[in-house]
C-alpha cells in the first residue's frame, strides 16, 4: 500500500481549492493575541474590596487555625478544617462523646456537635466512626441529612470508663501551644495605653493630676504595682478601672488540653461574655472556632479569701474535673490581690510562689498525674494595701514590682467635689451650706477620706427613707449621719 504524505492527507480534507488552501495558511501564520490588560498601576484601586476578599481567604483558609483580623488587628482564632488542626485526638473526641450520650441517652449528630464546639462535619464523620465499630446505633433520623444516636451497650461500658476518669464532656479543649501563642498575641504589654486611654477608664473616678500622672507610666509598663494609703481613699476603684486602658474584648478557649488532662479556663463568675456582633454579608461567624469565646478583658478581684491553693491547678475529687488557677485565669487582664498582707497564707508564701513568674512572665503548674508544666504569667499584678510595703516584703520582691504609688487623701475642695458629683445621683440636691457646717463642725482634726461623701449621704437617705421624708442635706441629717459613722472612729 503506497505511503499517504501529510500535505495529499490535508489536501484530500480541504480540497484543491487554492482559496481554501491560502485560508489555512494564513490562520497557521496567525499570532494569537492576548487581551490588553492594562498595568495593574493603571487599574483603579478598590481597598475596600480587596480588604474584603482578604478577610475571605484567612476566614476560609484551612492552614491555620489562628489569624489576626485586618480590619481591627484583633486575634481570631478561626474555625479548624480538621482534627489535626485543631490538635484533638480521635481519642479525646471519642471520650467527649460518648460521655455526652451516656448522659443525655439520645442526640444528633449537630447537638453533638454544638456540645463539644467543633465542626459538624469531623463530628459527622467521627460518629459514622463509632457506628461502624459498634458502639453506637441510629435511634431515628434528624433533619439536614443527620441521625439521632445512641449507645449500645459496649458503648455504654466504655463512656462509663471515661467517665471514671473525668466526668468533662464540654467544649473539646485547645491545645497548650495554641493558647500560649493567642496570650502572647493579646499580651498587656503589646499595648500603650495613652493619656485619653486614661481619661476614658478613669471617666467616672475623681483623680487628681498628680495621682493620674504617676498611674499612666505604670499602668503602660503592663507590670505589677503597688497601691498603697489609708483605707476608704479608693485603692481598689482604681485598681478594678485599670484594665479598661488596655481596650474591651480578648478571646480565651473554654478549655486546655495538656498532657491528656483538661484545664477549664472559661469561668463565668470571673469573665464575662462578649459575643460577636452578627455579620452581614461575606463574613459568617460560624467560621470563628467555637472552642473560643470573646470576653471582656478580665479584672479578677481576690481579698483575704486568697490561699494558695487558688494559685495552682485545683481537681474536684467527685467529678475529676481540673480547674485553673486565678493567674491563669486573669492572663491580658488584671489580677487585683486586695487588702495585701491580710490573706490565710503569709506574705512570704506568696511573694516565694511568684517571686520568678513576675520577672519571667510565665508560670510552672503542677498536674494531677504528676507532670509540670509551663503557662504564660501575662497579667498587670496590683497588690493593694493600707500597710507600708516595706514592712510587708522585703527589698528582692519590690525589686520586681516596679512601680509603688501612695493613694494620698483628697484635699479640701477634692471632698467637696465629691459631694457635688455624688450627690444628684442618690436623689438630693446639692446644698453648699450643709457641706460647710461638715467641715467645720465635725473635720477639724479628722482626715479627708475619698468614700466618706459617699458613705454620710447614704446615711442620710436611710435616715429619711425611715421617716418618709424626701432626702435633703441639711446641718441636723449630718450630724446625725456623723454621730453613727465616727461611733468608734
Amino acid at each position: 500500500m503506497a505511503e499517504t504524505s501529510p500535505e495529499s492527507l490535508l489536501e484530500s480534507l480541504i480540497g484543491k481549492d487554492s482559496s481554501a488552501g491560502d485560508a489555512w495558511a494564513a490562520l497557521a501564520a496567525t499570532q494569537p493575541q492576548k487581551p490588553t490588560v492594562p498595568p495593574k498601576a493603571d487599574r483603579p484601586a478598590d481597598k475596600k474590596l480587596d480588604d474584603l476578599l482578604g478577610r475571605v481567604k484567612q476566614l476560609v483558609s484551612p492552614a491555620t487555625s489562628q489569624t489576626t483580623d485586618p480590619a481591627s488587628g484583633e486575634f481570631l482564632p478561626l474555625e479548624p478544617a480538621s482534627l489535626r488542626e485543631a490538635r484533638v485526638s480521635e481519642g479525646l473526641l471519642e471520650a467527649l462523646v460518648m460521655k455526652f450520650l451516656l448522659a443525655n441517652g439520645t442526640a444528633s449528630g449537630r447537638e453533638t456537635a454544638t456540645q463539644v464546639r467543633l465542626p459538624f462535619k469531623l463530628v459527622d464523620d467521627h460518629l459514622h466512626q463509632l457506628k461502624n465499630d459498634q458502639l453506637l446505633v441510629y435511634r431515628d433520623t434528624a433533619p439536614m441529612n443527620d441521625y439521632v444516636y445512641q449507645l449500645t451497650e459496649i458503648g455504654r461500658e466504655r463512656a462509663r470508663r471515661y467517665t471514671d476518669h473525668s466526668t468533662y464532656f464540654g467544649s473539646a479543649p485547645v491545645a497548650l501551644e495554641d493558647y500560649a501563642a493567642s496570650v502572647r498575641a493579646q499580651s498587656l504589654t503589646r499595648l500603650r495605653p495613652t493619656q485619653a486611654d486614661l481619661d476614658r477608664a478613669f471617666a467616672d473616678l475623681l483623680l487628681n493630676k498628680r495621682m493620674m500622672a504617676r498611674l499612666g507610666p505604670a499602668i503602660n509598663s503592663g507590670r505589677g504595682m503597688f497601691l498603697y494609703g489609708a483605707a476608704g481613699n479608693g485603692k481598689t476603684s482604681i485598681a478594678e478601672r485599670i484594665t479598661r486602658a488596655f481596650g474591651n474584648c480578648i478571646w480565651i478557649p473554654r478549655a486546655v488540653g495538656v498532657e491528656g488532662e483538661i484545664l477549664r479556663l472559661f469561668d463565668p463568675s470571673n469573665h464575662e461574655e462578649m459575643p460577636l456582633e452578627k455579620a452581614d454579608g461575606l463574613i459568617d461567624n460560624r467560621q470563628i472556632d467555637k472552642r473560643w469565646v470573646r470576653i471582656k478583658r478580665p479584672t479578677i478581684v481576690v481579698g483575704g479569701e486568697l490561699t494558695m491553693s487558688s494559685l495552682e491547678v485545683t481537681v474536684n475529687s467527685a467529678t475529676n474535673i481540673c480547674e485553673s488557677p486565678l493567674q491563669m485565669k486573669s492572663n491580658c487582664g488584671t489580677l487585683v490581690i486586695d487588702d495585701f498582707g491580710r490573706q490565710r497564707m503569709t506574705t512570704d508564701e506568696l511573694l516565694n510562689r511568684w517571686i520568678v513568674p513576675l520577672e519571667k512572665r510565665y508560670d510552672y503548674l503542677n498536674l494531677p498525674n504528676g507532670k509540670k508544666i509551663e503557662v504564660p504569667f501575662d497579667q498587670l499584678v496590683i497588690f493593694s494595701t493600707n500597710l507600708e510595703p516595706k514592712d510587708l516584703v522585703d527589698d528582692a520582691f519590690l525589686r520586681r514590682i516596679p512601680y509603688k504609688i501612695d493613694v494620698l487623701d483628697p484635699t479640701e475642695e477634692e471632698f467637696r467635689q465629691l459631694f457635688r458629683i455624688i450627690a444628684p445621683k442618690m436623689g438630693f440636691v446639692y446644698v453648699e451650706e450643709a457641706v460647710d457646717h461638715l467641715v467645720r463642725a465635725h473635720y477639724a482634726n479628722r482626715p479627708f477620706r475619698c468614700c466618706q461623701p459617699r458613705d454620710l449621704l447614704l446615711q442620710i437617705k436611710n435616715l429619711c427613707d425611715f421617716q418618709g421624708q424626701t432626702p435633703v442635706m441639711s446641718a441636723e441629717n449630718f450630724d446625725f449621719a456623723v454621730e453613727n459613722y465616727f461611733a468608734v472612729m
